[in-house]
């Protein structure tokens, strides 16, 4: 196979792994995607190419620690390509902090800075710095690019970063940053090459997945997100709870007498659809469940989705498009129509027939807003940027 970019998106325990062709001028082909998982307990590595078939399917010892573990990683990598050149590494890095808006090539510099980023992102930056560092150790030469979930959303205004707390806390990073800008970001140049128009005018894009937020751009460019200052802000999501009171954190300190760890366990873990269900995070499992608890989730979803969508909606000044995209954006059609009936005010008329077929375009003619689902591509994304980072001039 021609040479190849690496693209890493790591977790707390799991490592999504997506190797990309390069072919011929900027183009990129995704050639195989697998994934280790159970970091830290029982590593397993599984890969397949496109036409899916197998191509890895390994064990590792269970004491592996993660250098080893990516080094074996990479030894598989190359041995795959054979005679051609793994040319860089892609890093998905939630935290930019408030300097970082563009994706950097990783210096020891850069990495000591990202670190420090910690405290804004603990469930995600430890985990994303990890493979970076492993493969600095196993491969020094080569290049790596990290991309941060924060950075399109640079371009916000200083009001709509602001949060109302004293401006030292504000000047010590505690503002608002937004986060799956990778997704937004390839979204984005996507709605420029199939809808321009629409591109160019005042859209609301919903990444709905398991983590999940809605974007407000106007000409591609982030105006005001549901995130925040973490990625616990904004929608109810699988697991975590999305927008809450400060109070209810108070309350559950002062009242209850939890700990900071085991509020944080709630609120990122077992809140959202999980808690509110009681059955499941997995939005999947709760269409397909006929339980009263079920269907009370997925009114809130819904409901919260819909009532976000009409504040983006007043930060851009009026809607022209909405873009549903991620897992449960992108396919679970009984959703799209229930935030849809509820946006009829902002003129949206929903196809029936094209949003169960899962058709590009789902609204009607007659609509005065433009609904599209599309696919998401984190992983396109970062490897575009770190071939464009890599290449010599």
């Amino acid at each position: 196979m021609p040479d190849a970019v690496l693209v890493l998106n790591a977790g707390s325990s799991s490592l999504k792994v997506s190797l990309f062709e390069l072919a011929g001028g900027d183009a990129l082909r995704l050639a195989l995607h697998g994934e280790v998982e159970r970091i830290g307990s029982a590593p397993h590595f599984h890969a397949r190419d496109m036409a899916g078939h197998v191509l890895a399917d390994q064990d590792w010892d269970a004491a592996l620690g993660f250098e080893p573990l990516m080094a074996g990683v990479l030894d598989w990598i190359e041995a795959h390509l054979g005679d051609d050149t793994l040319v860089a590494v892609g890093h998905r890095v939630v935290h930019g902090g408030p300097e970082h808006d563009r994706p950097e090539r990783v210096t020891p510099a850069l990495l000591d800075i990202l670190a420090t980023l910690t405290p804004l992102a603990p469930l995600h930056q430890p985990y994303n710095l990890a493979p970076i560092r492993a493969i600095a150790a196993a491969r020094p030469a080569l290049p790596q690019i990290a991309c941060f979930d924060t950075a399109f959303h640079h371009g916000m205004s200083a009001t709509a970063t602001r949060l109302a707390l004293p401006r030292a806390i504000s000047a010590a990073g505690v503002r608002r940053y937004g986060f799956h800008g990778l997704s937004y970001e390839y979204i984005a140049d996507q709605l420029r090459q199939v809808a321009p128009r629409c591109a160019a005018g005042r859209v609301i894009v919903a990444h709905l997945g398991n983590g999940a937020s809605l974007c407000a751009m106007h000409d591609g460019r982030s105006v005001d997100t549901t995130m925040g200052f973490t990625a616990l802000d904004g929608l109810m999501m699988g697991t975590r709870c999305g927008s809450i009171d400060p109070g209810v954190v108070l309350y559950l300190l002062q009242q209850r007498g939890m700990t900071a760890a085991e509020i944080e366990d709630l609120l990122y873990r077992r809140s959202g659809l999980l808690g509110v269900s009681g059955l499941s995070g997995d939005m999947r499992s709760l269409l397909a469940s006929d339980g009263p608890e079920a269907a009370e989730a997925i009114d809130l979803f819904t409901f919260r989705a819909i009532r976000e969508i009409g504040a983006l909606t007043a930060s851009l000044g009026g809607l022209d498009g909405l873009v549903f995209t991620a897992g449960i954006g992108a396919h679970a059609a009984p959703i799209r129509a229930r935030i849809c009936a509820g946006l009829g005010w902002l003129g949206v008329s929903l196809d029936p027939a094209a949003n169960v077929a899962g058709a590009a375009v789902i609204s009607t003619a007659a609509s005065r807003v433009a609904v599209r689902v599309m696919e998401t591509d984190e992983e396109a994304m970062i490897a575009r940027h770190t071939l464009r980072l890599t290449r010599p001039n």
